[in-house]
């Protein structure tokens, strides 16, 4: 059983190796994570415009239908 446990973390060891990181583990503070917080915004604010778009439509459907159902 340990043996099996080993060979898994030695496994996990060297393809944890093989990752590309979003950062260089030489920087310090919040420098070390520019990338991963500029990634986050981008996606924030695509997920705020598609959301937005969806709504839009939605709106604009929904009084299509009402218009037509009365």
């Amino acid at each position: 059983m340990f043996s099996r446990s080993r060979s898994f973390i030695r496994e996990v060891k060297v393809e944890l190796s093989k990752a590309s990181w979003p950062w260089d583990p030489k920087e310090k503070g919040m420098k070390k994570y520019r990338e991963l917080v500029d990634s986050t915004l981008i996606v924030l604010i695509a997920m705020l415009l598609l959301s937005g778009y969806v709504s839009f439509w939605d709106f604009i459907m929904a009084n299509i239908v009402g218009a037509l159902a009365r």
